[in-house]
């Protein structure tokens, strides 16, 4: 599967880190552009400078992790598409020059599934997404969030529930998902 994704679901730490962490297996292959990873670093600058400049370095270490995840700019697309927001014109475009499947967006309302299709592309949440990928593939995306609730937990030098953390992180479907396999 061919995933663009967008900025605000790369913004959320736990979120991006997961999403990532799952590409980075080979269950999904990310696409973005420079516009999206710096709409990400900008959204950080209210959490203070250090935030984006953490987040600047996160973005280089994105590339350089997944280079054919970069899509150039296609202004060509983006005049042509129709979108609620144009601000989002640019991130239809991505897709459509990276052929990909999906946007994995928390913005519903701005990409509308039917003028999404016109284009063969559908719209997933993360969280939809992540269960979709843990239907398939359990042993990878629970390796995946269990690394980063480890990661959390060391960062907050204390226990932190995972369903708390995937809650918090808009993943209740694959928290359910996750903890019903665990209890089983």
């Amino acid at each position: 599967m061919r995933a663009v994704l967008d900025a605000c679901v790369i913004y959320p730490t736990v979120l991006r880190e997961i999403l990532i962490g799952v590409a980075a297996r080979g269950l999904f292959e990310p696409f973005w552009s420079d516009r999206i990873l710096r709409e990400w670093v900008l959204a950080t600058q209210k959490l203070g400078p250090l935030a984006m400049a953490q987040a600047e370095g996160e973005a280089v270490l994105m590339k350089s992790a997944f280079p054919r995840a970069m899509v150039r700019e296609q202004p060509n697309i983006e005049a042509r598409v129709l979108l609620p927001d144009a601000n989002d014109h640019h991130v239809l475009a991505v897709a459509i020059a990276a052929h990909a499947d999906c946007i994995v967006t928390f913005n519903a309302k701005d990409f509308p599934r039917h003028l999404l299709a016109e284009e063969g592309i559908a719209r997933h949440d993360p969280d939809s997404l992540l269960w979709q990928l843990w239907s398939h593939h359990p042993d990878e995306v629970a390796g995946v969030v269990q690394a980063v609730h480890a990661t959390a937990e060391r960062m907050a030098g204390q226990a932190l529930p995972l369903n708390a953390l995937l809650k918090r992180a808009q993943l209740p479907k694959l928290a359910k998902a996750m903890l019903g396999q665990a209890a089983s």
